[in-house]
């Protein structure tokens, strides 16, 4: 097996790990607020077993909040690609934020499927989220250069996602909080 990372895979299966991420997040910035305002109102008359708290946090996501937080996950996404692109591909964060990103994908579906609708990152998940991590997959197979994904990798992959996630939306409130509801 060849160690050199210009040979081990293409560029485009690590740091395409960015540009599909960032494809696919463009969907839910640009989406997100309308869908929020629009739909939340009669999901939460449709299924009143959710926690109020989650309604609560729902409502409150508003564009600058969910942008935020994107951003603040771009850097998490980036700095995953990165560690792709410097081990070839064979680097753990990167491979576990490309198995979180696909499974992540399937989340988006069953979202759709639960809501009777669309929801942000329904579109961009079949038609880029689950097929760039499938090829990328393959790729790193390939190249010889992708771990076996155990049912406790899947796990820790999820895992880490939502706590990626929580991180995002944390440090978002943080910093809009330290300016006064602005972004920096």
């Amino acid at each position: 097996m060849n160690t050199d990372r210009t040979e081990a895979v293409e560029v485009g299966v690590t740091l395409g790990l960015f540009a599909a991420w960032a494809l696919h997040d463009a969907e839910e910035v640009a989406m997100m607020p309308h869908w929020t305002r629009t739909r939340l109102p009669e999901l939460r008359e449709r299924i009143p077993g959710v926690p109020e708290a989650l309604w609560t946090r729902l409502e409150s996501m508003d564009g600058r909040r969910f942008a935020t937080a994107v951003g603040v996950m771009a850097v998490i996404v980036a700095a995953a690609a990165a560690d792709g692109y410097r081990t070839g591909g064979r680097g753990g964060f990167y491979q576990g934020a490309l198995t979180g990103f696909g499974l992540h994908g399937f989340l988006h579906l069953a979202q759709a499927a639960a809501t009777r609708g669309y929801t942000p990152g329904s579109v961009t998940s079949p038609l880029l989220v689950i097929p760039f991590t499938a090829w990328a997959r393959k790729r790193l197979r390939a190249a010889g250069v992708l771990r076996p994904t155990t049912a406790r990798e899947v796990v820790l992959g999820i895992g880490a996602a939502a706590a990626a996630t929580a991180v995002s939306h944390g440090v978002a409130d943080l910093l809009l909080r330290r300016n006064g509801g602005r972004t920096a």
